[in-house]
């Protein structure tokens, strides 16, 4: 199953070509690259094996989608195994685990292409916002359903005409005798009409000219009046992205989260955890994986292959150890933005370049008729889902002038 094969200690590093059985091969270890505590890599047999029989009767295709699969049975039977808010206080219904256990199970789902997206969002981030910056009341009632997989969140950030400058954002909420009225839009809302609450950036006060001044973040019942919820129909024929327009939605004060006019400095902090897990790493990996075992066919075999195999483990082993030592830097209680927004966009463009190199692999052999029909429909979805890569959790352009800033360069 892929990269659920790989030696533990190091992921894609460990993954040979010939045989994925071979032992252990660690060209990491010497290089002080942190490594995963072993009570957390404890934790990968027990997954691998209840992976192996829950999704084995999921195709590639559809194991492709995995973070974007929408399957709330899957995501309730996890928190019934203490598997969603695993890092969350055990007081809140949580399993009390460090970052790195989470990271374990982040892996082995993606690498096995399970259907996460139902929990997705409210488990990486919406949960260790509110554990953060939320109120007594609103941990006690959000966060043991977090953990059951019961609250499914979505993000409010983007809006029409902003793009990734999340500072220009127009949704406004005004006080009033019952809490907050909210109205405006936003769009690339992901699963919004399978969720029950948003985590929404909002004006506060100002205009939009204010910049980060102004900013508040707010919870909203999806269920309100003044909700409406419209799907958009992406290139591979998914519906995950939607757009959600707010009319004279009536808040309570409870829906605050932290203090009103933080909301800048608590995205940014949301925007560590979404930017720099294994998902921006791993999201064409079900489609690698498959084209791999067709490689180490005699039909699939070519030198060309190799070396595409092997350029895309030199570039995604570094990857991935930065992204386990973000984990270390979170635990740490840091907000590692740039080291995020790094990985994110390294990430993404090795993403990209997964389905695109192996089209240009497959299509360049003379008889493309022994290409196993479920690797071309794989690499189809793949291809026409790619693009998003680069969308969501911040563009490209506005990640690299992050960058940018955070190395001292404008």
């Amino acid at each position: 199953m892929g990269w659920a094969s790989t030696d533990s200690s190091t992921g894609a590093a460990a993954k040979t070509i010939d045989d994925p059985s071979t032992g252990p091969m660690n060209p990491l270890d010497s290089l002080g690259i942190t490594p995963i505590p072993a009570e957390d890599e404890a934790l990968r047999p027990q997954v691998r094996a209840f992976l192996a029989q829950a999704i084995k009767d999921l195709p590639p295709h559809r194991r492709a989608r995995s973070w974007g699969g929408h399957d709330a049975a899957f995501s309730r039977a996890l928190g019934q195994r203490g598997w969603l808010g695993i890092t969350l206080p055990r007081a809140y219904g949580g399993a009390g685990r460090s970052p790195f256990a989470r990271y374990v199970l982040v892996e082995e789902f993606l690498n096995f292409g399970a259907p996460v997206g139902a929990h997705w969002i409210a488990d990486r981030q919406s949960g260790p916002l509110i554990l953060k910056y939320g109120t007594e009341a609103q941990k006690q009632f959000y966060l043991p359903r977090i953990c059951r997989g019961e609250a499914f969140f979505c993000i409010g950030m983007s809006e029409p005409g902003a793009g990734s400058d999340l500072a220009s954002v127009k949704t406004r909420v005004r006080p009033n005798a019952q809490g907050f009225l909210l109205d405006g839009q936003k769009i690339w809302t992901t699963n919004a009409q399978r969720c029950q609450y948003m985590i929404a950036l909002v004006r506060s006060s100002g205009a939009a000219a204010d910049r980060h001044q102004g900013l508040s973040q707010v919870i909203v019942d999806l269920a309100l009046p003044g909700v409406s919820v419209r799907p958009i129909t992406d290139l591979a024929g998914d519906s995950h992205f939607c757009e959600v327009f707010f009319d004279q939605v009536q808040l309570s004060p409870e829906a605050l989260i932290g203090q009103e006019g933080q909301g800048w400095e608590q995205v940014t902090a949301e925007l560590a955890f979404e930017r720099s897990g294994p998902e921006r790493l791993f999201s064409s990996i079900v489609l690698f994986d498959q084209w791999l075992a067709w490689v180490r066919t005699p039909q699939g075999r070519s030198q060309s292959a190799l070396r595409l195999a092997g350029q895309v483990f030199t570039q995604l082993a570094p990857l991935r150890a930065m992204s386990v030592s973000i984990q270390q830097q979170l635990m740490r209680g840091a907000s590692p933005v740039v080291p995020a927004a790094l990985v994110k966009e390294l990430g993404t463009t090795l993403e990209q370049y997964i389905p695109a190199a192996i089209a240009d692999d497959l299509f360049a052999r003379d008889d493309t008729a022994e290409v196993p029909l479920e690797l071309l429909r794989t690499l189809n979805y793949v291809t026409g889902v790619a693009p998003s890569f680069s969308l969501r959790g911040g563009t490209r352009d506005i990640l690299r002038a992050m960058i940018a800033r955070g190395l001292g360069l404008r």
